[in-house]
This record gives structure tokens, C-alpha cells and sequence, in this order.
């Protein structure tokens, strides 16, 4: 692929994605799975030892933002934060409040229901965890217990006292956040678009390795990572173009742009294999809301500034099962060459297209990306070992550090 046409998907597939991801229609609902004997069950990572943010107020989609999907406010009023531990390069307290959606996996009496690990989504370019709420009721209740985090930046994380929102500081604070909620619990991670790079530079920093193996930072440590899932990803193209060497003014004026309400329009228009149904004027007020923030500019300026993830080496490391989801008729990163990249470089991929959709399975089919996701979960190579999360409390009163 030549650079040129690399830099454009990498630049369309990052716009459209800031639009795609929480994507809403008026009239769109879901039909959820019914209970019954053959529902997975989860094991869930959540803990009440966790220190929550109780300065944070989940945005109120209704009032502020006047969105009219119903699965939109269900899920924004799950929303929480929670303090996790960071660098003093990034946060001089030592601590970052990180949003995220906790959809439980539903409970059934069945007693020989499988159980299957937790899933840690991850949402694409400036987007956040409402990004999965569609996906995240489906998954639910299928037994699977998921939890949808906003990276340091985006979505509804902390944005003031923050030093470095780039794309090693959203890494960290992802781990900060496994560590903490999930208790460094075996897990599979899954990402969308740009959150797959993501994805890839966290799972290739923690894979499940066999006792007296060796990850790719020649770490001994076993790590958690069982399993990957990346949908529509970016995993080839590194960085994001020449975006990360515009001075600070001009790089300013891009922001904006990405802001507004043409450019996010336009982005709208390429997600979808459907258009006409799922590109609406309540979606654009939604993939707006966590940008109107105090705070989300100079957080975007940092992360351009880091030049972005490089996940183009890190993709072959991923040795544990994964599953590439991809949409037939996605016009932003194209399946056909992007999609066999990653089985051809990944040594435990498999390929699962999804029809009559574009760049965004898990807002556009969402009932049938959920069950390839559960079917995936339930396969015996995904069979939990046992080393279920222990979380480990924060000690101390973190929220005086926000102060």
C-alpha cells in the first residue's frame, strides 16, 4: 500500500471513527437474547474494594445532549469512574480517574452453564465507552460479563490535573484500570478502528504466557491477557500522519475542526453500510457530547503531539486466540487487505465477516457481532483457568489528589 493512500485511510478511518463510535437512530432498538439453559455465564472482575471518583456526574444524555436513544441514556447512567494507579510522569498525584461501563452479565438457574471470561472493550479515535452500547446489553445477556473503558483523554475521563494524555499514557492508565477493577484477572481485550491499536500495545504488554515463558519486554511475569478480539482495527499504520508535527496553533485549528459539525457529518456518512438508517442528527450530538468538556482540546493536543499508537510491529506478538471481526462493506479500512493482514501476521486469528455492514459492526449488526464475540468466549481454547481477579483495594482517601 502506498504511503499516501495508507495516510488517508489512517486519516478517514480516524474521523469517521470519532463519528461512528457512539452512533445513534431514532428508531433503532435491540431485541435481547431470552434466557435459557445454554447461557454462558462470566466470570466477573468487579469488586467493591475499588476506590470510585465520587466527584463524577455520568453525562446526562437527555439534558445535555438531547439524545433520544433509549440504550444511549441506559448506558450513560451506568457510567462510572475510578481512580487508578498512574505515573507521576502522567499525574503528579499519582492517581486518574478512569470512566467506564460495567454491563453485568445476566444470571442463569442453569447449573451447567459455561463460563467464560470477561471482556474489556475498548472504544476508537476520540470516542468513549457509550461506543458499546448496543454490543454491551447483547453480550450481557448472553452471560458475558463486559466492561467498556473511556481512555485517558477521551470519553469522560479525568481531563484536569493531568500531564500527558498520549498514547502510552492512555496504555498505562488502561493497565491502571485492569489492575485495579479487574485485578489483573485473566481477561480477553477487545478494541474498534483505532481502539485495536490500542488493544494490540496493551495485549502485547500483558499476554497469558505458559509458566517460564517470556512476554515481548523479556518479562517473566505470566500476564492476563487471554484473548484478543479487534473489529474493523487499525493495527497497520502507525501514528497519525503528519498531524503530530503541526505546531501547537495549527494543530489547535485541526482540533476544532475535528469538532465540528461538517467534518463529523461527513465521518458519519463513511461508517456505515447503511446510511440512511444509522447517520442521523441525534448520532451527531452524540459523538459531540464528550468533546464539549473543559479540557478535551488541550487532551487532544497532547495525544497529537505523542504522535499516536504503533501497534505495526506488536501484531505478530499476539500469540493468544483472537477474533478479527470485520464489516463486508466497510469503506474506511478496507477487509479485504486489512483483514487478511492480521491472519496472516497473528498465529492464533480467525476471520469473521460481518455482512450488510461497514466500519462499525458493533453499532450496526450488534445482535450478530455479540454472538460471533460469545461463540468465540465459549470455545474451548477460551476456557477460564481459574485465576479468577482479586482486587486489590487503593488505600487512602484518592480523592483529595483531585483537589
Amino acid at each position: 500500500m502506498k504511503t499516501s493512500t495508507m495516510m488517508r485511510s489512517n486519516y478517514a478511518m480516524a474521523l469517521a471513527a470519532i463519528l461512528a463510535s457512539p452512533q445513534t437512530a431514532h428508531s433503532f432498538t435491540l431485541t435481547l437474547p431470552k434466557s435459557s439453559s445454554s447461557l454462558t455465564t462470566s466470570l466477573s472482575a468487579t469488586s467493591s474494594s475499588y476506590q470510585e471518583d465520587l466527584t463524577f456526574t455520568p453525562p446526562n444524555t437527555l439534558i445535555e445532549g438531547s439524545i433520544s436513544e433509549e440504550l444511549c441514556t441506559a448506558a450513560a447512567q451506568k457510567m462510572k469512574r475510578v481512580m487508578v494507579p498512574i505515573s507521576t510522569d502522567i499525574s503528579e498525584t499519582g492517581f486518574v480517574g478512569i470512566s467506564f461501563i460495567h454491563f453485568e452479565a445476566q444470571k442463569s438457574s442453569s447449573s451447567s452453564n459455561k463460563k467464560t471470561l470477561p471482556l474489556l472493550l475498548v472504544h476508537g479515535f476520540d470516542s468513549s465507552a457509550l461506543e458499546y452500547r448496543r454490543l454491551g446489553p447483547q453480550l450481557a445477556a448472553m452471560g458475558v460479563d463486559v466492561y467498556a473503558v473511556d481512555l485517558l483523554g477521551w470519553g469522560y475521563t479525568q481531563l484536569e490535573n493531568v500531564k500527558s494524555f498520549s498514547a502510552a499514557a492512555k496504555v498505562e492508565a488502561l493497565q491502571g484500570f485492569w489492575n485495579t477493577v479487574g485485578g489483573s484477572g485473566e481477561v480477553v481485550v477487545g478494541g474498534a478502528s483505532l481502539g485495536g491499536a490500542a488493544t494490540i500495545e496493551f495485549a502485547a504488554k500483558n499476554l497469558y504466557k505458559q509458566e517460564g515463558a517470556v512476554n515481548s519486554d523479556n518479562n517473566s511475569t505470566e500476564g492476563f491477557v487471554r484473548g484478543t478480539v479487534l473489529i474493523d482495527a487499525q493495527g497497520f499504520v502507525d501514528g497519525i500522519g503528519p498531524m503530530s508535527f503541526l505546531p501547537a496553533p495549527l494543530a489547535r485549528a485541526g482540533i476544532k475542526v475535528l469538532q465540528s459539525v461538517p467534518l463529523r457529518n461527513s465521518a458519519n456518512q463513511m461508517s456505515y453500510y447503511n446510511p440512511e438508517t444509522y447517520a442521523t442528527e441525534d448520532a451527531l450530538k452524540v459523538g459531540r457530547l464528550h468533546c464539549l468538556r473543559d479540557g478535551w482540546e488541550d487532551g487532544m493536543l497532547s495525544f497529537m503531539q505523542s504522535g499516536g499508537f504503533r501497534p505495526k510491529e506488536k501484531v505478530s506478538q499476539i500469540d493468544v486466540p483472537s477474533l478479527v471481526l470485520w464489516g463486508r462493506q466497510d469503506g474506511i479500512l478496507e477487509g479485504k487487505e486489512f483483514a487478511q493482514k492480521f491472519i496472516d501476521a497473528m498465529p492464533n486469528a480467525e476471520l469473521q465477516w460481518v455482512e450488510e455492514c461497514g466500519h462499525v459492526p458493533h453499532l450496526e449488526q450488534p445482535e450478530l457481532t455479540a454472538r460471533y464475540i460469545a461463540d468465540f468466549l465459549e470455545s474451548d481454547k477460551m476456557t477460564p483457568l481459574g485465576k479468577s481477579a482479586s482486587v486489590n483495594p487503593l488505600f487512602g482517601n484518592l480523592l483529595s489528589f483531585l483537589n
